[in-house]
């Protein structure tokens, strides 16, 4: 909670005009970063777009399993002769080459809808946040020369 229930109207030139207005019920919302550092970071996770693999990756060849009695792992090999590629493993996500573990999808959940008033009391507790200078300072902002805070500018002469 801020100090102070008024808060001085300072000019553009950062002197302090003489009047004062009281400090908005929002600025006495409670603090509560769990929530806001919940909300955040279900809204960050919207803007996400979706990825997958191919759904061919991996299984763009002729392989077939050699079967039992060759003391080799019965995984796929690709077929013929006269190239590096012939008798290796395929399809397999064990094998190089091979397609992944079950593949990524694009209708995977991307998205998260966020409730109005849980969204509403993260907005509060934030803006709440920005009145209270020691919390300020914590996140690394240099505030030493500003005369108040909250800091209210004027806009008339």
């Amino acid at each position: 909670m801020a100090a102070r229930p008024l808060i001085s109207v300072f000019t553009e030139k950062g002197e302090s005009s003489g009047t004062n207005v009281t400090l908005p019920a929002v600025f006495r919302a409670p603090i509560r970063p769990d929530i806001v550092n919940f909300v955040h970071f279900q809204m960050k996770m919207n803007g996400r777009q979706p990825y997958a693999v191919s759904e061919k990756a991996g299984h763009q060849t002729s392989a077939e399993s050699w079967g039992t009695g060759r003391a080799v792992a019965r995984i796929p090999r690709v077929r013929g002769g006269g190239t590096h590629r012939s008798g290796q493993g395929a399809f397999g996500n064990m094998c190089r080459g091979g397609r992944m573990f079950a593949p990524t999808k694009t209708w995977r959940r991307w998205h998260r809808r966020i409730n109005i008033n849980q969204r509403t009391y993260a907005m509060c507790s934030a803006i709440a946040a920005t009145g209270i200078p020691p919390l300020i300072m914590s996140k690394g902002h240099r505030i030493e020369e500003t005369p108040e805070i909250p800091l209210v500018v004027g806009d008339q002469n």
